[in-house]
């Protein structure tokens, strides 16, 4: 210190210096020391952020949404087939009918949680670089697996849990939907539980599960109940069964035919989510959590589906769902419905059920007016779980299981109260290749605007969705001329309603042919010929049908009036139409089996099957109808 002040004096010519004795040392001390404690608590000491768990992924920006959320725009692009003076009919046809945009269902819409997120948003490289986050990096779950019963998932489920108490103590949150139809499934999975956490505390005791410290119990479950309310059934979570029994028996009918899944998913997870905090010195968290969702339909707050993924994927919980397989390409489904209380009518009924789509869209057109048998192919097999809660599986990192206890491997057994009515079932195996794609809405969007083909599909389903459903007259008893020639009349009319409209689908499916020769996703590929198959061959059999009223209706006569009394229209390889109408329908069957024989095993092949099965033209026979009786109320006009 001497040799500085001297340094100092020398210097500056001054005796004083700044460190002269009436300033105390301990004051410099002092403040050196405060220096030096403030330095090191800002590195030890965790931020304002630390208590906060952050996002995987980046949040979405609404601007880029809007710049790429996709309009359908289409060039002009002709199949050489198609012959142009067929085109100007068909476009002078399909002026009448009004071009159907884009659009979106309500969870397309919802691109940001209505939640407050705050407490989810904290320092991103912590998390990338913490020892739990190397463990566990995140992947996708599983879709398209098929179980005959729910004790078939539960028990796979098991090993999930087994896994899981080998890392880290685990809770178990379960949800059950509560509608009626779920009941006899909820009895069923709580007895097979009582096994199941048998045998999981007796791999606890045997110290096959090493995660359990500090005293407490290795598994926790929780209980939640829902329909249009989500119910907590235990104050907290425990380790008892007979406690989980008790909750399970808690569990009453919800008649309202509401379901507010994903909002019961939000609030199991945000009420446990402090237990997915990481802990920064050990860059571990509390405990596990894994939810296992049990419900025969597809959700009524898919709005909240976003917030839902978003919830489980960053907290890293993964989501089980013992759920139903979506019908191919359609919303809702036939379930057989007897009354669970044994006081009322006990006669089976078909009821609707949303259990579908398996995709963010529809990919398939309704096209089922010329066909015998189609109410068989309403309800097929989709392969997978409707969209919604597959996605949320898949994305979190957990497995849809698709319960069906009417099948039996890909055949059907005995229709079974409470399901879907479904016939044919495809091999989850062949399924694998045509995965739908688990995105969001924005996404998905994205996705169909990458190829034209793509684009046409989407909005060609969109259109048939709203066409006129009512199959045509096939049988024309020939009692009187007036009431004959009305009956011809009616049809006539009905066809030339729904003529523009397929010709509007062949229109846009027309669109779509320059961009499904690049085309590389089977589940396009598959989807596209499918739809424009189907298209061609109607177009053919519509034409066809209104010319064989117009013959019949210009005076043909029985060949065997002492016994016939009836025209009857039967399917058959006869095209009264013309070369051209020929032409196409070829093509629609070269189409056809393209799509049976690159995608056998799948619903597309069994479709496009059965459409070769019924022939495209027509033909007329003969036939015999009761007279009316007299006293019997007139026909409608």
């Amino acid at each position: 210190m001497f040799s500085l002040r001297r340094r100092w004096q020398l210097k500056t010519g001054r005796l004083d210096t700044p460190l002269v004795t009436d300033v105390p040392w301990w004051i410099v001390s002092l403040m050196l020391h405060l220096v030096l404690l403030v330095a090191l608590a800002r590195i030890l000491l965790p931020g304002s952020d630390a208590d906060r768990i952050s996002l995987v992924a980046s949040p979405v920006d609404s601007t880029v949404l809007e710049e790429t959320d996709p309009e359908i725009r289409f060039d002009q692009m002709l199949p050489e087939f198609v012959d142009e003076s067929a085109l100007d009919d068909l476009q002078f046809a399909a002026d009448a009918v009004p071009v159907l945009e884009m659009k979106r269902d309500d969870f397309l819409e919802t691109i940001t949680p209505k939640t407050d997120l705050g407490n989810l948003m904290v320092d991103e490289t912590f998390e990338l670089a913490s020892a739990d986050r190397v463990s566990m990096v995140p992947i996708k779950g599983s879709a398209g697996n098929a179980v005959a019963s729910a004790t078939g998932a539960v028990d796979r489920i098991t090993e999930e849990i087994v896994l899981s108490l080998e890392q880290r103590n685990t809770l178990v949150v379960w949800l059950f939907d509560r509608s009626p139809s779920m009941m006899a499934q909820q009895a069923e999975i709580a007895a097979r539980l009582e096994t199941v956490y048998a045998e999981l505390d007796q791999i606890a005791r045997l110290g096959f599960i090493s995660a359990a410290n500090g005293g407490e119990p290795p598994l926790l479950t929780q209980v939640y109940a829902f329909g249009k309310d989500v119910d907590r059934l235990m104050r907290q979570p425990t380790a008892e069964f007979s406690e989980i029994r008790d909750a399970f028996g808690k569990i009453t009918r919800d008649d309202s035919g509401i379901e507010m899944t994903f909002s019961a998913v939000i609030e199991a997870v945000n009420t446990y989510r402090s237990l997915r905090r990481l802990n920064r010195l050990t860059g571990q968290r509390e405990r596990n959590v894994v939810v296992i969702v049990v419900s025969d339909e597809a959700g009524d707050d898919i709005a909240r589906l976003d917030e839902a993924v978003q919830f489980c994927s960053n907290l890293e919980i993964p989501v089980y769902v013992i759920g139903v397989p979506a019908p191919f390409g359609r919303v809702q489904t036939e379930v057989m419905w007897i009354d669970p209380d044994p006081e009322f009518d006990q006669y089976p009924q078909w009821t609707p059920v949303s259990q579908g789509p398996e995709t963010a869209m529809p990919e398939r057109l309704r096209l089922e007016y010329f066909t015998d048998n189609y109410q068989e192919f309403e309800s097929i097999d989709s392969g997978f779980g409707p969209f919604s809660l597959t996605r949320l599986a898949y994305e979190s990192g957990g497995i849809y299981f698709s319960v069906h206890p009417s099948r039996d491997g890909n055949a059907t057994a005995e229709q079974v109260a409470f399901t879907a009515r479904m016939k044919y079932f495809f091999d989850p195996e062949v399924m694998k290749r045509y995965r739908p794609d688990y995105v969001s809405g924005p996404s998905y969007l994205q996705k169909v605007s990458q190829n034209v083909c793509r684009q046409s599909l989407v909005q060609a389903a969109q259109l048939s969705s709203v066409l006129q459903q009512e199959r045509p007259d096939w049988r024309f008893p020939r009692f009187d001329e007036a009431e004959f020639s009305r009956r011809i009349s009616l049809a006539q009319r009905d066809a030339a309603i729904l003529e523009p409209q397929v010709n509007r689908l062949l229109l846009v499916l027309n669109e779509g042919l320059a961009g499904r020769e690049i085309e590389l996703s089977p589940r396009w590929q598959a989807g596209f010929d499918l739809a424009f198959g189907r298209v061609l061959a109607a177009k053919v059999r519509i034409e066809a049908y209104n010319a064989m009223l117009a013959m019949v209706k210009s005076g043909m006569q029985f060949q065997n009036p002492q016994n016939n009394n009836t025209w009857i229209l039967r399917p058959d390889d006869n095209i009264p139409t013309g070369s051209a109408a020929a032409n196409m329908a070829a093509q629609a069957r070269e189409i056809l089996q393209r799509v049976v024989t690159e995608h056998a095993g799948t619903p597309w092949a069994l479709r496009a099957q059965k459409e070769l099965e019924t022939p495209i033209g027509w033909k007329w026979e003969e036939g015999y109808s009761r007279p009316p009786n007299p006293n019997d109320p007139p026909p409608p006009p």
